[in-house]
């Protein structure tokens, strides 16, 4: 079985939609704490061109809370958000498809950050005919005692993993001899050239999914999903 292990992002760009399409399980962190500079509850979209940042606001709390226990703020106003979406893609070629799914994501009535990025990821994967199943790392066992490479192990043994996917960026973080000791094969996934037309500007690369899916019917979209990346072996120890 092939699993591949993440933070939780709101809705990211196709690259981790590729690694959810590339495995048979796929584990979300909810027991790791969260931070203000990463993509948990922000991203970005296409305006006039330009790419610009949405933000998921927060209630002010520690900074060492964990993803699970941060809350989304009672000033956060949807409506507000799903019309600065709706002006900029109002003429994208798939808006009538992709806009009640964006509707109900960003209206989510959880007011819990975790729980409202799972339900965004699980509507779009739904939307892409994405089928494989989004684990929540906290079902899995207490593994924060454990860091890095240990606690990704651990995980892939509690799910019986024979091969671990890890985004290339990963590439220098894990010793394949660790995980060959555990009878788990390690890879990583490269992207390669993902673009598409929006509108008449030039290509903006590494928007929110949301942005795929605005301009790309689903047939195309899981096409780039299924088929924009290639595989690399890690580097011998």
């Amino acid at each position: 079985m092939r699993a591949a292990i993440m933070q939780p992002y709101f809705l990211p760009y196709i690259g981790y939609f590729q690694l959810i399409g590339r495995v048979d399980r796929f584990v979300i962190y909810d027991d790791i704490q969260f931070t203000k500079k990463g993509w948990i509850h922000r991203n970005r979209f296409l305006r006039n061109g330009e790419p610009v940042l949405f933000t998921l606001p927060l209630r002010k709390a520690s900074d060492y809370l964990n993803v699970r226990d941060r809350k989304i703020s009672e000033g956060y106003d949807a409506r507000q958000m799903i019309a600065q979406i709706a002006n900029a893609y109002r003429k994208a070629p798939q808006f009538a498809q992709v806009m009640p799914m964006i509707e109900e994501i960003f209206g989510h009535a959880d007011t819990n950050l975790f729980g409202f990025v799972k339900h965004s990821l699980d509507r779009v994967c739904a939307y892409l005919d994405l089928k494989t199943p989004i684990i929540v790392s906290s079902s899995l066992g207490d593994t924060t005692p454990l860091k890095g490479q240990d606690r990704v192990l651990a995980i892939c043994k509690a799910l019986e993993v024979t091969e671990y996917v890890n985004p290339i960026g990963g590439l220098n973080l894990y010793q394949a001899s660790a995980f060959r000791t555990n009878g788990i094969a390690l890879q990583f996934m490269r992207r390669t050239e993902v673009s598409y037309a929006q509108f008449s500007h030039p290509f903006v690369p590494d928007l929110s999914i949301l942005d795929t899916m605005m301009f790309n019917a689903v047939a195309d979209a899981r096409a780039l999903i299924t088929s924009r990346y290639e595989m690399v072996a890690p580097h011998d120890d």
